[in-house]
């Protein structure tokens, strides 16, 4: 008789993830970049290197996972009472901490993987950012006729592609113009 076993969330998998995301954190604030090795993370983590290429592949799409994790929403994002109000202090925030080197780090790990399934959920995490910007929109009585695909691509996209590419021409008011031209477009 053949069994099956459930996944358990929180079980191994999620323990080994945790560790080797763990040691990457810990490893990039002792060591220059160019010096992480998988080896050398996996030694950290306390698993084989053959765990962390398995489930990874490569040391590229490892980084790219941890520097996800820091883009992940860790708090429901403030009501500033309008919706361009919500998507300035949202945006804002996002472009603050990708401005930085270490921001600049992640931005250019996480565009580097070629995991759909990572990239997917970066995106449905601004999609779901930007759909309660809209529903709390709706629930003020604004008219808004504009959807989460067009305020992604009219601001998400613009400010991605200069924090990027160049950085030093990003500020608020250039992303104040973005947002006015996105709402201004519906």
């Amino acid at each position: 008789m053949r069994t099956t076993t459930a996944v358990r969330p929180g079980g191994r998998s999620a323990r080994v993830q945790q560790a080797v995301h763990d040691a990457v954190r810990q490893l990039a604030d002792e060591v220059e970049r160019d010096q992480l090795t998988i080896p050398l993370i996996a030694e950290r983590a306390g698993v084989t290197p053959s765990t962390v290429y398995r489930r990874w592949g490569s040391l590229k799409e490892l980084m790219a996972h941890v520097a996800a994790e820091r883009l992940k929403p860790e708090a429901e994002p403030q009501d500033t009472g309008s919706l361009a109000g919500d998507l300035l202090a949202w945006a804002g925030e996002f472009m603050e901490d990708m401005v930085s080197l270490p921001g600049q780090q992640v931005l250019a790990d996480a565009l580097g993987s070629t995991d759909a399934a990572l990239k997917g959920r970066c995106r449905q995490w601004q999609c779901d950012q930007v759909s309660l910007f809209l529903a709390r929109a709706h629930a003020r009585g604004e008219i808004v006729s504009c959807d989460i695909d067009t305020l992604l691509d009219l601001i998400m996209g613009p400010l991605t592609y200069r924090l990027s590419y160049a950085p030093d021409t990003v500020s608020e008011s250039w992303l104040r113009r973005c947002i006015a031209r996105a709402l201004g477009s519906m």
